[in-house]
């Protein structure tokens, strides 16, 4: 049976966090049910998943290279505070051929105005936002029509 393609699912700083951390604004499920519902939905749409959570940006980049090297079919981010702040996760997204879906819980256009500028965004090649968890299975779904 051949290797199935592999999706990355890269959470960024305080995401570790969720399921406590205001749940008013990003609800009660943890990272933890999050990755168990995407391991269900990639089983069947014939993908692997590689999920991972770190709170230091130069981890986030390394994996962004790793998927890369790894020929990964896509890469699933929710680079967390560095979304509005991290020109080197930009850079390392326009840097590496594999298509990177930015992924948010809330919607940040709806937020502080500080969260209204995404470097994520500006390299990526799809968003997803505001659905809560949901957001991670619509990017799912289409990071498996690629």
């Amino acid at each position: 049976m051949p290797d199935l393609p592999t999706v990355f699912v890269l959470s960024g700083p305080n995401l570790n966090l969720l399921g406590t951390r205001e749940p008013e604004i990003y609800g009660h499920d943890t990272l933890n049910d999050i990755h168990a519902r995407l391991e269900a939905q990639a089983e069947g749409l014939g993908l692997r998943l590689e999920c991972r959570q770190t709170n230091h940006e130069g981890v986030l980049i390394d994996w962004l290279h790793e998927a890369y090297v790894a020929g990964a079919k896509a890469v699933l981010l929710n680079a967390g505070g560095y979304t509005h702040t991290s020109i080197a996760i930009h850079d390392a997204i326009k840097s590496i051929k594999v298509p990177v879906i930015e992924v948010h819980l809330s919607d940040p256009t709806t937020r502080e105005t500080f969260r209204h500028i995404s470097y994520v965004g500006m390299a990526a090649a799809a968003h997803f936002a505001g659905h809560g968890a949901d957001s991670y299975t619509l990017a799912l779904d289409a990071a498996a029509r690629l």
